[in-house]
């Protein structure tokens, strides 16, 4: 899962620090623990990965990520919820496999080397925030 925390025309991204997609920028999230509510996910997954405390406000994308390896076996599943988040409060600073927590201006987004179909979930949520304004 996923954590899309906005600051005016920025996004808060998060720099892979270990494998898979080490060095790739993403949204900071992770992995779902047996029997966690997914909010109570997101919140532990941001605070760990940003230090900062969130309030998720609702379900922006889910999707599906296939990862496969050099013989085109999947090698990674990965069922993606992301959400819409607001500080609440903490300092950002990056820990656990983040390597570097930036609030990434959306004009400088294509400059950075992104996970696959982080890009788009991004411009979508954007164009949503957009509209409700």
């Amino acid at each position: 899962m996923g954590a899309l925390i906005f600051k005016r025309e920025s996004i808060l991204l998060v720099e892979r620090g270990k494998q898979p997609l080490k060095g790739y920028w993403s949204l900071p999230g992770g992995v779902l623990e047996v029997g966690e509510h997914l909010a109570d996910a997101i919140k532990r997954e941001v605070k760990e990965e940003t230090g900062l405390e969130v309030t998720p406000e609702s379900v922006c994308e889910i999707f599906e990520r296939i990862m496969r390896d050099k013989n085109g076996k999947p090698e990674y599943h990965y069922v993606l919820v992301d959400y819409v988040c607001k500080v609440a409060g903490g300092e950002l600073l990056p820990a656990d496999d983040a390597s570097k927590a930036e609030w990434v201006r959306r004009k400088d987004l294509p400059n950075r080397k992104l996970t696959e179909g982080t890009l788009e979930v991004i411009e979508r949520a954007f164009e949503v925030r957009a509209r409700k304004a």
